[in-house]
């Protein structure tokens, strides 16, 4: 890096986890082997949503056929604000400062507005928060560093009392042999009620009448995550399983119940995605039914809402307990400090005994943030997971060992 040692962006709140219309606070620090001429430090606090996806399109036939790539895009900007730590703005004139050698720290803080959606990653499309440096060199390439946090929108499950009422659907298939049309399977599934937050055990209820001769190798419920990107033109939807239990097969003209087996919601981001125009979030759990041999599952699907902040009588059946910090060491991150140095204090809610979450990384995982911008002289974790709410309420999560029924 030649004469730079050092140049690294570090957060106060260590976990790198925010509320929406709260202050990020932290500090730059540059050390220099030797003095370096530079115009100045800028800082850029950004907030955006992007999707972008391509698709292969073909037009015309035999020897006139033409495949083309189609690029659908749209972003979003929350916020994107500078600020000038040393020196002076780029543009403003060829004049030079030498910072000296040694270590130098500059404090920065960042009032994050109101409203904001919850930090969101996948391959098609992001909402992502970062802080960005940059040392601006006259007539040689700039350094850069950059920090992606994680920030929260409260989704109040007791604000909407549908969220606390029991659901139920039911569905009926036959199947097929030769010409022959077999006895019906029937399944009922059925759940308490409709809102959870990461960290509960949903309690799974169904009856299941198979009246086929043919058995069915299983039945298991997946929790799936619906994410709809928005484009200018077009939309595009992506499923993908973030969690499953399964029950073993049932025999022909046999019957089988689930009767309150718990499957955990991992750390999710909160449904709906509030905020964001361009990207949706929907969980649906279902329950399938898998016959043997060659036919289609029998699906029971019931869509349910993942907050951040649980029902009131969910809390009341767990005594007070302090944050624990459950996220960073059980889910993929390293060892790291207390709760008090990690955790932000979430807004009031007004429920008694509601204990402080645990911050978890995304159970989807990693994503590469690299931007159009960063080249080799951009430093910084370049792979980066949002963090979520988590309630330690004893579970194991969703898809994670002692749990079994994972195909």
């Amino acid at each position: 890096m030649g004469k730079l040692n050092m140049f690294a962006i570090s957060l106060a709140n260590a976990s790198g986890v925010f509320y929406s219309g709260s202050i990020v606070q932290g500090h730059i620090t540059v050390e220099l082997k030797e003095p370096m001429k530079m115009r100045g430090i800028k800082l850029t606090f950004e907030g955006k949503a992007y999707v972008h996806w391509t698709e292969q399109h073909s037009t015309g036939s035999g020897k006139n056929r033409r495949t083309t790539t189609r690029h659908y895009s749209a972003t979003e900007k929350y916020f994107d604000q500078d600020v000038l730590l040393y020196g002076i703005w780029s543009g403003q004139g060829s004049s030079t400062s030498e910072l000296p050698a040694g270590r130098h720290t500059f404090p920065f803080q960042f009032q994050l507005p109101q409203g904001l959606p919850s930090s969101f990653e996948a391959h098609t499309g992001h909402v992502r928060y970062t802080v960005k440096c940059k040392i601006d060199k006259p007539w040689k390439f700039d350094h850069k560093t950059k920090r992606p946090f994680t920030v929260i929108s409260i989704l109040d499950l007791n604000q909407d009392p549908q969220y606390s009422q029991s659901m139920q659907g039911s569905n009926v298939k036959h199947l097929c042999c030769l010409c022959c049309k077999s006895g019906p399977i029937q399944a009922t599934f059925h759940l308490d009620r409709r809102g959870y937050v990461p960290g509960e055990a949903v309690k799974l209820y169904a009856e299941i009448s198979n009246g086929a001769s043919r058995s069915m190798d299983k039945s298991y419920v997946d929790l799936k995550m619906i994410t709809t990107f928005h484009a200018t033109s077009k939309s595009k939807k992506v499923v993908t399983e973030v969690g499953r239990l399964s029950r073993p097969s049932i025999e022909g003209h046999a019957e089988d119940s689930w009767t309150g087996e718990e499957l955990v919601i991992p750390p999710l981001p909160p449904s709906f995605l509030v905020g964001c125009n361009i990207i949706d979030i929907h969980y649906i759990l279902q329950l399938n039914v898998d016959p043997s041999g060659p036919a289609l599952d029998l699906e029971v699907p019931l869509e349910i809402v993942i907050g951040t902040i649980p029902l009131v009588q969910v809390v009341e059946r767990f005594p007070p307990m302090a944050a624990a910090p459950v996220g960073f060491d059980q889910w993929q991150s390293p060892s790291v400090p207390s709760a008090e140095a990690l955790y932000p204090v979430p807004p009031p809610t007004g429920i008694p005994n509601l204990p402080p979450p645990s911050y978890s990384e995304c159970v989807t995982g990693k994503v590469d943030i690299r931007e159009e911008d960063d080249n080799e002289h951009t430093s910084g974790n370049f792979q980066f997971a949002p963090a979520y709410t988590y309630y330690n309420w004893g579970h194991t999560p969703a898809g994670m060992p002692p749990q079994s029924g994972k195909d």
